[in-house]
């Protein structure tokens, strides 16, 4: 199956503090990631590729255009920021990973970066939360949302992390 990113650059950029000259390939596949890990987790297999198919085939309208718009967009634009942060820094070419340096500017910190993560993992838990919420007071909108079966992920309806514990 075809797979179609929810978010585009520029809502990244738009609802972010990310920098408008970073490079879209710096970042995008981390969009990839944020939704695969993320957002079909709230969503369920079903409703996820549902809504893939609707805007492959530009026939994202309705209840399903307002769930993106309004409810999955907000969370994926904070989660795909988590998965990003922690590699902002870094470019791996031929010659091995580099961090990269400003004249200009100071490197941050792995505290701050880690400050930076949280705050926006904080962000993106509040919005899945609202997603949650809508998804399941309106779930006879959305019949994707209640129809997995077997391997397929089922939605997970609690957003909250509560930190790794060993």
């Amino acid at each position: 199956m075809a797979e179609a990113l929810l978010i585009t650059r520029k809502d990244v950029v738009k609802f972010t503090a990310m920098n408008g000259n970073v490079d879209t390939d710096k970042f995008i596949q981390y969009v990839k990631i944020a939704q695969d890990i993320h957002i079909q987790n709230y969503l369920g297999t079903d409703l996820f590729e549902a809504i893939q198919a609707k805007i492959i085939d530009l026939d994202l309208t309705g209840s399903y255009l307002t769930l993106v718009n309004d409810w999955i967009k907000p969370c994926l634009i904070h989660w795909a920021m988590v998965e990003y942060l922690p590699f902002a820094a870094y470019s791996i070419s031929n010659k091995g990973v580099f961090k990269h340096g400003s004249e200009n500017a100071e490197n941050v910190s792995k505290e701050e970066v880690d400050f930076l993560m949280e705050k926006e993992r904080d962000t993106a838990q509040y919005y899945t939360d609202r997603l949650i919420n809508h998804l399941s007071f309106n779930n006879s909108l959305y019949p994707e949302y209640n129809s997995n079966n077997n391997e397929d992920v089922h939605p997970d309806k609690d957003a909250s992390f509560e930190g790794w514990v060993l």
